[in-house]
């Protein structure tokens, strides 16, 4: 998929296109996938790579949905981000390069961390609906 402004802006609401290609964060406690329990997947809003299971997903208190670790070793990439005045770990889509939100060093084991992501940036698919293997 390209990385085209002008494809993000109509395929994208506006909230998406603010939140993954601008970098921006929905309020906490806003969106419609921190208190999803289902099983299922979790998919990149933008390309819909497969980022998270619902398994690895947990209740952090934080007001987004919290997983302590992706689908796949391959599915986000991470850098730095000094922003605000703090330094974090943002973390983006590895198939598009969508901001999803930030990787903490204070989730449950068994990896210890915690990916912060905006329900907006992505897409819930239960495994009832899920494509059989």
């Amino acid at each position: 998929m390209s990385n085209e402004p002008d494809l993000w802006r109509e395929t994208l609401s506006e909230e998406q296109y603010r939140i993954c290609r601008l970098g921006g964060t929905e309020a906490p406690w806003s969106g419609a996938l921190n208190d999803e329990k289902r099983p299922g997947r979790f998919d990149c809003v933008c390309c819909g790579r497969s980022l998270f299971v619902s398994d690895a997903k947990f209740d952090s208190g934080s007001g987004w949905p919290s997983f302590f670790q992706p689908a796949s070793a391959e599915a986000l990439i991470t850098r730095s981000d000094t922003s605000h005045g703090m330094t974090r770990t943002e973390v983006l889509c590895a198939g598009c390069n969508a901001h999803l939100g930030h990787v903490f060093e204070d989730g449950p084991q068994p990896s210890g961390l915690r990916y912060c992501i905006n329900s907006v940036c992505l897409d819930f698919v239960p495994t009832d609906e899920q494509p059989a293997t």
